[in-house]
């Protein structure tokens, strides 16, 4: 993956309430509709394979088109808002061309592995909006890239795990190297260093990539052997990947009682996880071992974007990137402890102010 540099900073979002429908929609088809008028306001969102249902960045893109269709006043289908679903990278084109086919305006690639679908068919349809998420695009008028600035988020998930963990061992599990997840890595290592220098305790970090976003058994093989070697704290970012993390934990939890020091945690990632940490311990209470998770706010830009579009400022060309001062990126309250909160909202105000800088790529 092809480094690149951050040009702006956009972003004014809203997190939408839970109870959205993801029901599914392919190329082929399109499901709901109505009266909408408004065709240059329209906007489509392709999925990469993980679908529009993957508790990350598809979900939170959906939920983010849900909330400008509304915001709008647009219903779901043509000449509204929609989404076509992809189930393998031979999908992308396709629905690309379906949307396009369609008569949406603004049509939104989630992921960086859409970019080379994105940026050829922005090529041929010089008359529509593109935008690529979670890449950069450069050089073609009619394609917006966004990015996140994770790393800072993810500093803050290193300084609750680093005053969380019992055992001083965490983790953190990669899906496939790339700058992308180097956010994420770099970030999570930073704040835990930091956090432990604070507290004068040495804590390690274990660091294993699953080469992979979607191969959940490895992860749960990885995680099983992190949590063997006293890791009580993993976050992951990993995609659907982590869902393998998140049953080995609830795997170990389960045998425990509800408050047992022995605990484990994860801290998820891209959305708000907290839904798959859902256990009952040994001793039948319901409990959740989701500490955290670091948001990553495609609702947020994708919302932004298409509202732009519809007011005729679709910003073609331009290289926007999203974080923490308009909750572009953050953390979610989850299960952190009050004074652990405390200090990652401290960490937050820090790296606004200049005060922290965090690093975009591991130290090796």
């Amino acid at each position: 993956m092809k480094k690149f540099k951050f040009k702006q900073v956009l972003a004014t979002g809203t997190v939408l309430a839970a109870g959205i429908a993801l029901t599914a929609c392919s190329g082929a088809k399109q499901n709901g509709g109505g009266s909408n008028k408004k065709s240059s306001a329209s906007v489509a969102l392709i999925t990469d394979i993980a679908g529009v249902d993957d508790h990350s960045f598809n979900q939170s893109g959906w939920e983010g088109m849900v909330a400008y269709g509304k915001s709008q006043g647009l219903k779901r289908g043509t000449n509204g808002y929609q989404y076509f679903e992809s189930s393998s990278a031979s999908d992308f084109t396709p629905n690309i061309n379906q949307a396009v086919a369609a008569g949406y305006k603004t049509i939104f690639g989630v992921g960086y592995s859409l970019k080379g679908a994105i940026a050829s068919a922005a090529k041929k349809h010089t008359d529509k909006n593109f935008v690529i998420i979670d890449d950069v695009i450069k050089g073609q008028k009619n394609v917006a890239s966004a990015n996140f600035k994770s790393q800072d988020a993810s500093y803050m998930a290193g300084v609750v795990a680093a005053r969380t963990t019992k055992t001083n061992v965490v983790g953190f599990i990669g899906g496939v190297h790339g700058d992308i997840v180097d956010l994420f890595d770099a970030g999570f290592a930073k704040g835990v260093q930091d956090t432990a220098k604070k507290m004068g305790k040495k804590i390690t970090i274990l660091n294993q990539y699953v080469g992979s976003f979607m191969a959940a058994d490895k992860e749960k093989s990885i995680a099983k052997a992190m949590f063997a070697k006293k890791a009580d704290v993993i976050f992951h970012a990993s995609g659907s990947a982590g869902q393998g993390l998140f049953s080995e934990a609830k795997s170990v939890n389960e045998g425990l009682a509800a408050n047992s020091s022995k605990k484990v945690w994860v801290i998820g990632v891209d959305s708000d996880q907290s839904s798959l940490g859902k256990y009952k311990s040994k001793d039948g209470k319901k409990s959740n071992l989701c500490l955290t998770s670091v948001m990553t706010g495609v609702n947020v830009a994708v919302k932004d974007i298409a509202t732009k579009a519809a007011k005729g400022k679709f910003p073609g060309g331009k290289q926007l990137v999203y974080g923490l001062k308009h909750n572009g990126v953050y953390l979610t309250r989850g299960y952190v402890a009050d004074s652990v909160w405390e200090q990652a909202q401290t960490a937050r105000s820090q790296i606004l102010a200049g005060k922290i800088s965090v690093p975009s790529h591991p130290s090796k």
